[in-house]
């Protein structure tokens, strides 16, 4: 079952990158470039923090301790204990702590969207639900973790969806105070 969830987080993150990709491929700008096509690189940006790099780094906790656990790769011996890995169970929380630094150093792509204190709240709920959901699993309460991780999957959806829009109305706005200059 726990395994089941981490698969959906990796899924969505792999199609979320190639959804990101392609709205970074369709961006242009100049002469004739519309609102949408000068946002694609900013929104694949988004798509691929939000929806790529988020689930990923949900994923990867449970991933790490299933794989180090895993009866598939370790043989198990008759009488044996499972045992804790120790600090190494941790290693997964230097890649978000990472994460965490890009988003609030203002490196994000969120940071130009949403005010300081906007930024912080939607990054300090990630990383809640992120370990929340970590909890979840090594505790083996499945139903939480599956809960956290939706709440966590819904809630990158509706800010990016929110991010793209406030992006595109930015690029109108600017586009209305300063038109791009025809090329001769």
């Amino acid at each position: 079952m726990s395994f089941g969830i981490t698969v959906e987080l990796l899924m969505l993150s792999s199609a979320a990158a190639l959804v990101g990709g392609l709205f970074i491929g369709a961006d242009s700008s100049g002469t004739g470039a519309d609102a949408a096509s000068k946002i694609g690189v900013w929104s694949g940006s988004l798509i691929l923090e939000l929806l790529a790099v988020v689930p990923f780094l949900c994923a990867v906790p449970s991933l790490f301790h299933e794989l180090a656990h895993s009866t598939l790769l370790h043989a198990r011996l008759p009488d044996t204990v499972d045992t804790s890995l120790g600090a190494s169970e941790l290693l997964p929380m230097a890649a978000i702590l990472i994460f965490m630094l890009y988003q609030l150093a203002g490196f994000g792509t969120l940071h130009f969207i949403l005010r300081k204190t906007g930024n912080w709240m939607v990054n300090a709920v990630i990383l809640c639900l992120i370990i929340a959901s970590y909890v979840a699993n090594r505790e083996r309460i499945y139903l939480w973790e599956r809960r956290c991780t939706g709440v966590l999957v819904i809630l990158m959806v509706l800010t990016t969806i929110y991010a793209i829009l406030r992006l595109k109305q930015m690029q109108l706005t600017y586009d209305e105070r300063l038109p791009p200059k025809s090329q001769k």
